[in-house]
């Protein structure tokens, strides 16, 4: 496969640190769906949570032999981490940090977009995400 792989990825957290979920979709350029997942993760921040769908669906990708993939995210911090425009500080985020470069070398070509919180892919794996804590019994903050 030597097509563009589009992802969206999403983390969710109830508190900051607090009960946290991951999740990913991976579409041909077509908009054929390849991969759906999520999955809970344990007690991360929404930053963690983030980088942690990312890398998540970056794995998956790299199994797919494409040259190319566009990473969406909803996360303008980690978006400008990846673009160079903002040093990583937080030592746990520079962890995390580190496996996206490790995984970006799968990749002819990797770029990180910043797309808004209403877009329907985000949506979807925003939804995804917030069913992967429900049905880990972790409640909704009113």
């Amino acid at each position: 496969m030597n097509s563009c792989l589009k992802t969206y990825s999403d983390g969710a957290s109830r508190g900051n640190p607090g009960h946290s979920a991951i999740a990913f979709m991976i579409l041909k350029e077509d908009g054929e769906i390849l991969k759906k997942h999520s999955k809970y993760v344990g007690i991360r921040t929404n930053n963690q949570a983030e980088y942690e769908a990312l890398i998540s669906a970056l794995e998956f990708a790299s199994g797919l032999n494409s040259q190319e993939v566009i990473c969406y995210l909803d996360s303008e911090l980690i978006v400008k981490h990846l673009n160079g425009e903002y040093r990583v500080t937080s030592p746990n985020l520079k962890i995390l940090w580190l496996k996206v470069q490790e995984l970006r070398q799968s990749f002819r070509k990797i770029s990180f977009v910043h797309i808004s919180r209403a877009d329907s892919y985000i949506q979807v794996v925003d939804s995804l995400a917030n069913q992967a804590l429900d049905k880990a019994g972790c409640r909704r903050h009113e």
